[in-house]
């Protein structure tokens, strides 16, 4: 295909109605998680709820890490066209399911039910990582932070839309199971974009770099590593309080946690559109030391938060820390290691789904275990009044954030090692040709 048959501008219009609308399914899960536990999970184990709840939003991360392992080489080979139509059927197919669950009664098969939905939008969900980011890398070679960062803006753009969709439906006393079709539009709407566009190739198919070079850029690269590692902790970070937010904290501070979540993807946004000249004065791996500080601050803060007030504080302190995360840890990699292509960005998406996967249900029985704990017994539940219930899932709340809230500053030593080389050797200066030779 010729470099003349591509539209740049639509492409990357495309790609942020992808992101757009992987956003916006975040949201919904976390709209629903509240009703799933309490409509399906409660009645099937009271006492383990939080777990089941933890571990069906986790497969939603299975999902995309898997096609993010196996997609991000066949993206080369099927195309980048292939791969976000396939995106759009799983959001439409995991919705359709979900809804059919609500409509069955409570037992193993709606769970079954529940989980095949779930593992289809994490499936969609990883196909528009794995063709949207290499797609923009190929598209602004130039400025990969700044431009993959604007794409990853419109992430938190549509988890403020379907928050405020999904606190809008429960303020109208609607049936909660509308959310489940807030996500056909967008999705339907992809489909059309994509079948009429034509797409470039990935940067390693235009630069003729083989699949067997790819793979021997990661494997015979050791720093690659440490920066996937880094990927699965900065990705727990950011998403598993995400998805946590509306069940642990709606209860005690005095409002919807979604709307937490809201503001905080309103914050991401924002500042997600200033990563450019951020990148330039400290650096990328500088601007993820700092993020990382703030990060790790926020989430013990929001932990602690007992009133709107000091939960929108703490919001805002955690929001500023994770906001640049997953974006600039893609940059890092797609800038430090150019041949190892769609596969390179896929192995980072991996591992930020599967450290979901690990952390969502560790959270949910850090919970369980807390909530047993302050009842004087799992057996306890059923029969606290709903003042009781508060003051157990309050002090839930604080044990299962604190205890993720050291996991961004557990990368403190190794962000600060590698940006003082950078700046040792002169190299700080974001930029592909700076970053590949640091390495």
């Amino acid at each position: 295909m010729s470099e003349q048959t591509i539209d740049r501008k639509r492409l990357y219009y495309v790609g942020n109605l992808s992101i757009f609308m992987i956003g916006l399914g975040f949201a919904v899960r976390a709209n629903i998680a509240p009703n799933l536990q309490a409509d399906i999970y409660d009645k099937i184990d009271l006492a383990n709820s939080a777990s089941m709840v933890g571990e069906a939003l986790g497969i939603t991360f299975t999902g995309f890490a898997l096609t993010l392992l196996f997609g991000s080489a066949l993206v080369d080979l099927i195309g980048m066209k292939r791969m976000l139509l396939l995106s759009a059927i799983g959001y439409v197919a995991g919705s359709v399911g979900l809804f059919a669950a609500t409509m069955m009664p409570v037992g193993p098969s709606v769970e079954t039910v529940v989980l095949v939905s779930l593992l289809l939008t994490g499936l969609g969900w990883g196909a528009v990582e794995a063709a949207s980011n290499p797609m923009v890398a190929a598209l602004y070679p130039e400025e990969k932070t700044h431009r993959l960062n604007i794409l990853h803006a419109w992430w938190p753009a549509g988890i403020v839309v379907g928050g405020l969709l999904g606190v809008s439906i429960g303020a109208a006393d609607l049936p909660w199971e509308i959310n489940m079709f807030v996500l056909l539009i967008p999705a339907l709407v992809l489909a059309a974009m994509v079948a009429t566009a034509s797409f470039p190739q990935t940067e390693r198919v235009a630069s003729g770099v083989s699949y067997g070079e790819m793979f021997t850029e990661l494997f015979k690269r050791p720093l690659f590593w440490v920066f996937w590692a880094c990927m699965f902790l900065t990705a727990s970070a950011e998403l598993a309080p995400g998805q946590w937010v509306n069940i642990a904290l709606s209860n005690i501070v005095g409002m919807q946690g979604i709307l937490l979540l809201v503001y905080v993807s309103a914050l991401m946004f924002v500042m997600r559109h200033f990563a450019g000249p951020i990148v330039k004065r400290i650096s990328s791996v500088g601007l993820m030391f700092v993020s990382c500080v703030a990060a790790g601050v926020g989430l013990y803060l929001l932990s602690l938060a007992t009133t709107p007030l000091l939960a929108f504080a703490a919001a805002t302190v955690w929001g500023m820390g994770v906001c640049y995360l997953w974006p600039t840890m893609l940059a890092i990699v797609s800038e430090r290691f150019p041949r190892g292509g769609a596969v390179a960005l896929g192995l980072m998406g991996f591992a930020g789904g599967m450290a979901i996967q690990f952390v969502l249900p560790k959270m949910g029985a850090i919970f369980d275990t807390a909530k047993a704990q302050a009842a004087g017994g799992a057996d306890k539940l059923a029969g606290l009044s709903p003042q009781a219930m508060d003051e157990v899932i309050r002090y839930a709340s604080v044990e299962s954030f604190q205890s993720v809230a050291i996991v961004p500053l557990l990368l403190l030593p190794v962000f600060g090692i590698i940006w003082l080389y950078d700046r040792k050797k002169g190299l700080y200066q974001s930029g592909a040709s700076a970053d590949s030779e640091a390495s």
